[in-house]
């Protein structure tokens, strides 16, 4: 299969970032192991390029078997070699709005950069830790039932399946035949849950069944249930290994939140467009008291 070159406007689409790699593209990169791939008009692109393309317009690419879809991110990184060199000769990185737009995506760029390093810094076993035993003792002993279910859309058809349950009918074949529910192959089997992850009417009657009991009809929105409590449990703690990723991302991002506050409260910020709130006299320590 062939692979065809971006069309122009896909290629004038990223204008703005090829005017910045005019000269040859200059990413972070480890030289002895980042060999060049490419040359296009005198410019190197190189390995670690074709990861930061891939970033940019992921969503852009076809999905291709790796050598073909390699042969697309150099044919876009060509591209944008070549168009922004052809850019620069007619004067467009001059022009007021694509300055602006230079400007715009250097601060982001820069603003992108700060965070990450910000976020990797506050990264330590230690406040990880801390973040979790906080977590953890903060925890209720918040009860969870391991349940079946058997949906159909009317309380007589509710009515029949029960009967065939007391007549000894297995609980699972049953859900496979009959449950309108998605679960139902897999034996209408709800695994775990707490009482919020259901809605009240399952709930109430779920949490108050005892290890294998059988629940009479129960109504809700999505049609009528017979409910099978298969365990009851109080709901385990989460081991730290099995919590990192998503304490990790906290830590970072509390640490971002932080120095976004600090910076924003350290800034002279103005509104332009709308009038300044007024200001009640009263409020103002250093007007002069009345007598």
């Amino acid at each position: 299969m062939a692979i065809t070159r971006l069309s122009v406007s896909c290629a004038l689409g990223t204008l703005a970032l090829a005017v910045f790699v005019s000269s040859p593209i200059q990413i972070a990169r480890a030289q002895d192991s980042d060999p060049v791939v490419a040359r296009a008009n005198g410019v190197d692109i190189h390995e670690s390029d074709l990861a930061f393309a891939e970033e940019e317009i992921g969503n852009q690419v076809p999905n291709l078997p790796p050598p073909q879809k390699r042969d697309y991110l150099i044919n876009y990184l060509s591209d944008v070699v070549v168009l922004s060199q052809a850019a620069e000769k007619q004067g467009l990185a001059d022009r007021p709005d694509v300055k602006r737009r230079l400007a715009f995506d250097r601060s982001r760029l820069l603003m992108e950069a700060l965070l990450q390093d910000t976020g990797k810094a506050a990264l330590s076993e230690e406040a990880e830790r801390q973040v979790y035993n906080d977590a953890v003792k903060q925890m209720t002993n918040e009860e969870e039932v391991h349940a079946r279910h058997i949906l159909v859309p009317t309380e007589d058809e509710a009515k029949a399946v029960l009967a065939q349950l007391k007549a000894g009918a297995d609980f699972a074949t049953l859900a496979k035949e009959k449950s309108k529910d998605p679960g139902g192959a897999e034996g209408g089997d709800l695994g775990y849950f707490t009482k919020e992850q259901m809605v009240p009417e399952f709930a109430a009657v779920a949490f108050k069944l005892d290890k294998g009991q059988i629940s009479d009809p129960v109504k809700t929105q999505f049609g009528w249930h017979i409910i099978k409590v298969e365990d009851k449990r109080i709901k385990p703690t989460p081991t730290f290994e099995q919590v990192k990723g998503q304490i990790e991302n906290y830590v970072a991002h509390r640490a971002q939140a932080a120095l976004v506050e600090k910076l924003r409260a350290g800034a002279n910020i103005e509104r332009l467009d709308k009038p300044a709130p007024a200001v009640d006299p009263s409020l103002n320590t250093m007007a002069p008291s009345k007598k």
